[in-house]
């Protein structure tokens, strides 16, 4: 006789299980710069050490990729971009199902209210550039769970 406390049946449960299991493999970092340049070579210099990488050109494909990409465990941005900056990429990110998403904000021209601001996102850092790239690896391998 099934136990009349258990409401869901093993099917519903494998179900269930599927749908709120962590994904498979390891998560990805979304790299967003409107610097070509920049933003290339951070992707390569993070790929060099195992770390998975997708990058957007500026914060429009970067909301674009979040919401087609289920994988993606951390944000590194810039801050001055078109058509929309970092902090706005931000503030959307932080109003939508993605709000708890991990985002390191890295900038060449920053002031301290932009400071300010990004840390009143919840944002796990502000690094300026040049970027301390043992810095960045320690912040990214930390918010990844990478040991």
């Amino acid at each position: 006789m099934p136990d009349q406390d258990d409401i869901l049946s093993d099917a519903e449960r494998e179900a269930l299980a599927a749908v709120t299991a962590p994904t498979a493999g390891p998560q990805k970092v979304l790299i967003v710069d409107d610097n070509q340049q920049a933003r290339e070579a951070l992707a390569s210099y993070l790929k060099s050490r195992g770390i998975q990488c997708l990058t957007a050109q500026n914060a429009e494909r970067a909301l674009a990729c979040l919401n087609g990409e289920r994988d993606i465990g951390l944000l590194i941005t810039d801050l001055r971009m078109e058509p929309f900056d970092g902090l706005e990429l931000i503030r959307q990110i932080r109003e939508s199902d993605k709000a708890a998403l991990p985002i390191i904000i890295v900038s060449g021209d920053a002031d301290v209210p932009d400071a300010i601001a990004a840390m009143h996102l919840s944002v796990v850092d502000f690094l300026l550039k040049p970027i301390d790239l043992e810095r960045l690896m320690v912040l990214v391998r930390r918010e990844l769970g990478i040991k």
